[in-house]
């Protein structure tokens, strides 16, 4: 009878645990068959900017491996934060991801006092996918060759103006700015297509972008380029001298780069699915043509866990270049 008992109350155990099993299933059903449907991918930028570039790119090559497609939605605004928003409260079951940049997601408490989300709380690290350094360009109409020009032209004019439409684009300015003693009046754009385009017409002064998007403009001759923001001169125009080396400045560098980033909460299975994808792309010679060959990019994936520690250490990074700046929050 004793018996009987314990095996009833066994029994009964298997039972709940059972039971609480089934409860859990529907949530790890999902994890494992995703994807099941297609993917948003946000761009917190216009198109036809470098993060909408990169977006493109390793979506095309993602969703062979998915196989299911991803489908790249701009929403661009208040430097990127609308977009980025959007995706930290995004459901967090994986079908809405964010390509996030160091505007997004390190820059953005050193430069807003009111940034809707937690860029360590709110977003699960996917992927690092690539960097890419700044072209310092001004219009074919300013009359100053090169970058020491430029900063003696500063000195006796008053009229002259810098383009922004993202984090990057701005405190890379003002660092030069900071570090050159050059004064210029800040014209925000909301996207960098119309940055780009007044720079050609020649409604502002400079403009700094990556590289990949101000590299077709200067070989075209329709904008002038006077330096690069990294501390190495880029393969893809090994004549256009550094910061450093065109205004005799010491330790000037500033890089843009793009992750990839889901809604906190996404199920590991999700996320490493989305990872292989990620590592898959950045492995086809598709991709390497697209950003590395045609707009220099270095491509980099890497684990959740490397970008994680690289936001930390990029908020650090980006917080003392405006700082740096003397940028004031907005």
């Amino acid at each position: 009878m004793l018996r009987l008992k314990s095996l009833s109350l066994r029994l009964a155990g298997l039972g709940l645990l059972a039971a609480a099993s089934l409860a859990l299933s529907p949530r790890a059903a999902e994890a494992q068959s995703y994807p099941n449907r297609p993917i948003r991918a946000i761009v917190p930028f216009a198109a036809g900017s470098a993060t909408d570039i990169v977006a493109r790119t390793f979506a095309d090559q993602m969703s062979k491996t998915l196989g299911q497609s991803i489908v790249i939605e701009n929403r661009p605004g208040a430097n990127g934060l609308i977009g980025a928003d959007a995706v930290a409260k995004a459901a967090n079951d994986g079908y809405t991801i964010l390509i996030g940049t160091n505007s997004t997601n390190a820059a953005a408490p050193a430069l807003f006092n009111n940034v809707p989300f937690d860029m360590h709380k709110d977003f699960q690290p996917v992927s690092f996918l690539c960097s890419v350094p700044l072209i310092v360009a001004v219009a074919n109409t300013v009359p100053a060759r090169d970058l020491r020009e430029l900063i003696d032209l500063a000195k006796s004019r008053t009229d002259l103006t810098f383009a922004s439409a993202s984090a990057s684009q701005r405190v890379s300015t003002e660092m030069l700015l900071a570090m050159t003693g050059m004064k210029m009046t800040h014209v925000f754009y909301r996207s960098g297509p119309n940055a780009m385009q007044d720079l050609i017409a020649g409604r502002v002064t400079l403009f700094t972008a990556d590289l990949g998007v101000m590299l077709p403009q200067v070989r075209g001759g329709t904008v002038r380029a006077l330096a690069v923001t990294s501390q190495q001169r880029t393969p893809q125009m090994p004549d256009l001298p550094t910061v450093d080396e065109a205004a005799g400045t010491k330790g000037y560098e500033l890089i843009a780069w793009f992750g990839m980033f889901t809604p906190a909460g996404v199920p590991n299975e999700v996320v490493t699915k989305l990872n292989e994808a990620v590592r898959n792309a950045a492995a086809n010679p598709e991709v390497k043509a697209a950003l590395t060959d045609r707009l220099g990019m270095l491509i980099a994936p890497s684990s959740p866990e490397e970008l994680a520690a690289r936001v930390n250490a990029e908020a650090v990074k980006w917080a003392e270049a405006a700082r740096v700046a003397g940028i004031e929050k907005q």
